[in-house]
């Protein structure tokens, strides 16, 4: 029965068709706009031309914000209301997550990202129409036109042979691919057993509900800078387009900023490398366009004030937002498939994406081309003394910077385009590679904060200036000597850097407040910048402190071997046995034992101190967990216990899942409970409540006499490798044999761990076994292997994250007030 002939029951397929109405009126009402405003644009300045066309340009994209907020709306009932009949929704949701992670599930996927991108272009857009006066026709024809193409990656129609776009209103799930075979589709009332995939469980944070509508807001405000940078050399305005674009461009530095720091902040509390920042692509793709938006809004203070740098402020106002792009193809190409954990998988979009980046990118490149010889030219050399010299050498240092990191980013479509097979960084590589890069430009981006503030535009006295730097100075350096000797930094040639760093950070920390206090006089409505560089320097200093000195306190004490090979070091695993104490650190603990709540499983660990009596006091609880998770995998997710001068982060690395909480049948001490079967392949591993057991080989050619089976035609061993908590290894072999067709086993016992195995079935056609282990009552004791790291004053890092969030908010209210 062919599926177009059932009437589907429960289906709502309203939802769908309105959506999808609103997508192509969406991307219409975008094109109108963006014509409109281009028309006005090159109308006479309040003629009849431009009134009407502008007219016709506000209307047009008032549909296009109104039908853009409209999906969102259409598509966040979807998702609530579990409208599994759509694939984006099945794909994305189910009815076993919690509600307050709907958001997460709206982003997850390529065209909810994509449509949260295009809502805050609409935002953006409607606030400019507002307020950006004789810059709103050329302004919004940018915008809009972007909006355009955004809006194209949601159409999911297709000209010719070639899709444009993909739809989340329009895939239904039995008319996908995957899908429309299959006989559960053939039921008319499919929907009423159906639930969803759900959400990936990385995502089940709620890090996750507030970091992507953050960053996406901060990747939409790039257009802002840029399309007044190409009205401005469309315009032939190319001075006065800054005004009005400099607040929006410090707006878009705070927020790109914080939606950065969030990633950093959900890594920490949510995955379990032991980390805020591993140098993944996507993260480098999201602070590459940061950098670029950092050196943007420097330069164009130094034109403000002095009138130079014209050009690289054209530069990095367009080169940030083309490097927004660029980080969208990037991620959501597929290219970075096997290099980012993170990257979205290609949905036959690749080319429209480059079609989208190089546009703009010819756009920039064109403007820039024909009115380089017009730009008003320097009068005047630059004195090495003054302010401006070194912002600008600030603004090329963050460039290279963000070069360098683009460029070993994109090692992927390097190979791509020139068949190479370079190889990229990864794990713990690509942090040492990125580090000896990116320390030397933190070190040179941290003096030029500490220094640049006491120098003045045009020129300095440098008597003054080093009277000002003086003691800022002496107080890094003696306390960077200080705690590299106390470190042992300068013993250890690695780590010179490191003590470089420190210096660099302290520096720019304290000169800046000196600053403050002596040039400002403590006046906070001048102080944006200087508490702004205040919290950078906080962030490294933070960051570097708690990387470089972190301490893996969880080391094994319980055997010379390692526990479960090299995956579970003795020297970074300890093992904890239910209830019994261990020594870790400065603490002792104990683990309780777990509880299951929902789809997590938490191990309560608790931590205590030994006083002068000997006697024990609980200090605190950690509980990590691990998310049950059937479709995806079980992912572990840490617990972590704040101090004021360090974090104790843990995170369990091996864990029996089985008998959650249940209560185990009365059995008889020394009786073996009922068996319980694994099929496995060689090389597998299966857990029992004291040890985990590997599958080493299959031995076809064991001795049946001495096994008294002399007449079985076939007899296959199963070689066992039994490891127990303390490390010590155990052999077992079970024995699979037929005798005149009939199957039959021989158990293999380990009394000393009161293990009993049954080998009592071989696939040939998928190469699996089934063995069986039956457990005897006193054996079990539950375990757990947990990893736990200090991260010391770590909270430096996280007191800069808000410092300088506060010190731009400073600034952009500073600038405002200016401007009006």
């Amino acid at each position: 029965m062919e599926s177009a002939n059932i009437q589907y029951l429960g289906e709502h397929l309203w939802a769908g068709q309105l959506g999808n109405c609103l997508v192509i009126l969406s991307f219409v009402a975008a094109l109108l706009a963006s014509l409109s405003y281009f028309s006005a644009a090159n109308c006479e300045v309040n003629s009849e031309g431009e009134i009407s066309w502008r007219k016709i340009a506000r209307l047009s994209f008032l549909v296009h914000a109104f039908s853009v907020f409209g999906m969102v709306g259409t598509l966040f009932i979807m998702l609530s209301q579990h409208y599994f009949e759509y694939e984006y929704i099945w794909h994305h949701s189910s009815k076993e997550m919690p509600m307050r992670y709907l958001a997460s599930c709206f982003w997850e996927g390529q065209e909810g990202s994509f449509l949260l991108w295009t809502f805050w272009n609409a935002v953006l857009g409607l606030i400019l129409m507002k307020g950006s006066k004789e810059w709103e026709s050329p302004v919004l024809a940018i915008v809009s036109l972007v909006q355009v193409f955004l809006c194209s990656m949601l159409l999911g129609i297709f000209v010719l042979d070639y899709k444009i776009g993909s739809n989340p209103f329009t895939i239904l799930l039995r008319e996908y691919p995957d899908f429309k075979h299959l006989p559960f589709v053939q039921n008319a009332n499919y929907l009423s057993k159906l639930d969803g995939k759900g959400l990936n469980p990385l995502l089940q944070n709620y890090w996750m509900v507030i970091h992507p509508p953050t960053l996406f807001l901060g990747f939409a405000s790039t257009v802002v800078p840029f399309a007044f940078a190409i009205a401005g050399l469309w315009k032939k305005k190319y001075t006065e387009w800054q005004r009005p674009a400099l607040p929006w461009t410090f707006f878009g530095i705070m927020v790109l900023g914080t939606g950065v720091l969030m990633g950093g902040a959900w890594a920490y509390e949510a995955l379990s490398f032991g980390g805020f920042w591993a140098w993944d692509p996507v993260e480098n793709a999201s602070l590459v366009p940061w950098l670029a938006y950092v050196g943007a809004g420097h330069v164009m203070m130094i034109h403000k004030n002095k009138g130079q740098s014209l050009f690289a402020t054209f530069f990095l106002s367009l080169i940030a937002f083309i490097l927004v792009l660029y980080a969208t193809f990037l991620t959501r190409s597929g290219i970075l498939g096997d290099s980012s954990v993170h990257a979205f998988t290609d949905l036959g979009m690749s080319g429209q994406l480059l079609v989208y980046l190089f546009f703009f990118i010819i756009i920039s490149i064109v403007l820039l081309a024909v009115n380089f010889r017009k730009l008003p030219k320097q009068a005047q050399e630059e004195s090495i003394w003054s302010r401006e010299f070194w912002m600008l050498i600030g603004a090329l240092v963050l460039l290279i910077s963000a070069f360098q990191i683009s460029l070993t980013t994109s090692i992927p479509v390097i190979n791509k385009i020139f068949g190479t097979h370079l190889a990229a960084p990864v794990e713990g590589k690509a942090f040492n590679h990125y580090h000896q890069w990116q320390i030397p430009f933190a070190i040179l981006v941290l003096i030029l904060i500490a220094c640049s503030q006491f120098l003045k535009y045009k020129k300095t006295d440098p008597k003054e200036f080093k009277k000002n730097i003086f003691i800022p100075l002496g107080i890094a350096l003696i306390l960077a000597i200080a705690i590299s000797f106390y470190y042992g930094w300068f013993s250890e040639g690695k780590t010179v850097f490191y003590a470089a760093l420190l210096f660099a950070c302290l520096f720019a920390i304290f000169a800046n407040i000196t600053y403050f206090f002596k040039i400002l006089k403590g006046k906070f409505d001048h102080a944006g910048a200087s508490i702004a560089h205040i919290g950078f320097g906080m962030i490294l200093l933070g960051a570097m402190i708690s990387t470089s000195r972190s301490e893996k306190i969880s080391v094994n004490q319980k055997g010379d071997v390692e526990i479960y090979g090299k995956e579970y070091s003795n020297k970074e695993n300890i093992l904890l046995q239910q209830n019994d104490t261990a020594k870790m650190g400065d603490y002792f603990i104990t683990y309780k034992g777990k509880r299951k709540v929902g789809v997590d499983v938490f191990y309560d660990v608790e931590y205590l101190k030994k006083d002068a009596n000997g006697r024990f006091s609980e200090t605190f609880i950690l509980s990590p967990r691990i998310q049950l998770n059937q479709r995806m995998g079980n992912v572990p997710e840490p617990d972590t216990k704040h101090f004021f001068t360090k974090d104790i982060y843990t995170h369990i690395t091996l864990a029996d899942l089985e008998n959650m909480g249940e209560q185990p049948p009365q059995i008889t001490s020394g009786e073996y409970k009922e068996p319980h079967n694994n099929n496995i392949s060689v090389g597998d591993t299966f857990f029992t409540n004291n040890g985990i057991v590997v599958l080493q080989k299959l031995n076809t050619a064991v001795d049946k006499e001495k096994l008294g089976i002399p007449k079985a035609q076939i007899a296959v061993g199963a070689m066992l490798k039994i490891f127990n908590v303390y490390g010590k290894i155990f052999d077992a072999m079970p024995v699979y044999y037929i005798t005149d067709s009939v199957p039959n086993t021989i158990e293999s016992k380990v009394d000393e761990l009161g293990l009993k195995f049954s080998f009592w079935q071989v696939n040939p056609s998928t190469g699996k076994v089934d063995i069986s282990v039956s457990e005897k009552a006193s054996g079990k004791k539950d375990f757990i292997v947990m990893k736990a790291i200090i991260f010391p004053y770590i909270n430096i890092l996280w007191m800069g994250c808000i410092i300088m969030i506060i010190g731009t908010t400073l600034a952009i209210r500073h600038r405002l007030k200016r401007n009006n």
